[in-house]
């Protein structure tokens, strides 16, 4: 880990995928709260380049160049987590993989794999890494996304979105199986859930799905975690 300064006793966010995007919004908006950030991302480069900004506005961050895919990495992160601060406050869960857009019938095995283990395998693996780590703070927060953009507007899913698609419904499943497991527990320990769906962003992945938009119609980044951190109270 690659660490600033920091105060023990500023609230802890743990954001997976926070090199760029909406990761990255919600690392600096958070940051600029108080909240010391604890930023992991496979971009080491990109990672630098947040760090640097969230220091400039007088934050403060501990940067971890990880694939998120890799167990054993995720484990130890998580231990020197526990022995650095004993607890995160907020787990905020924005990494995915885009693969290309793919009849069903084209779809190639190599992008099936590396879709389902970064969009649904990993979160699986990554709840019980980091529920005991929640459990340990006051006010546990785990946050995830939805997005819009694989779904069709009569309900069902986007046609040449059936890869991406079918790993980030399975994430969404599992992510509201916690929540409402969660809510059944009569303490205070107990992380709450939330699925959030953002706005549509002039993010990397929406470039992918959709290359010919115009982009000074969507939604910033910044705008986007600023109404998330907004409407949580953080």
């Amino acid at each position: 880990m690659t660490q600033t300064s920091t105060d023990p006793d500023r609230p802890v966010a743990l954001i997976t995928g926070a090199s760029r995007g909406l990761g990255a919004a919600l690392a600096e908006t958070l940051a600029a709260k108080g909240w010391h950030i604890v930023a992991l991302a496979r971009t080491t480069g990109a990672l630098e380049e947040l760090d640097d900004r969230i220091k400039a506005a007088g934050g403060s961050a501990t940067l971890v160049p990880v694939d998120v895919t890799n167990d054993d990495a995720m484990r130890q992160i998580c231990l020197s987590v526990h022995q650095r601060w004993g607890r995160v406050d907020l787990w905020a869960h924005t990494a995915v993989h885009v693969p290309p857009l793919s009849p069903a019938g084209h779809i190639a095995v190599k992008d099936w794999d590396k879709t389902l283990a970064t969009t649904l395998r990993t979160t699986g693996t990554l709840i019980p890494m980091i529920e005991p780590l929640l459990r340990a703070s006051t006010q546990p927060l785990a946050l995830f996304f939805d997005d819009a953009a694989w779904r069709a507007a009569a309900g069902g899913t986007a046609k040449f979105f059936g890869a991406y698609g079918a790993a980030k419904a399975g994430q969404i499943v599992l992510a509201r199986a916690w929540a409402a497991e969660n809510a059944r527990i009569q303490d205070n320990l107990a992380p709450r859930v939330v699925i959030d769906t953002p706005a549509a962003m002039p993010t990397a992945t929406r470039a992918r799905f959709f290359p010919g938009e115009d982009r000074a119609t969507l939604t910033p980044c910044a705008q986007e975690a600023a109404r998330i951190v907004s409407g949580l109270g953080l």
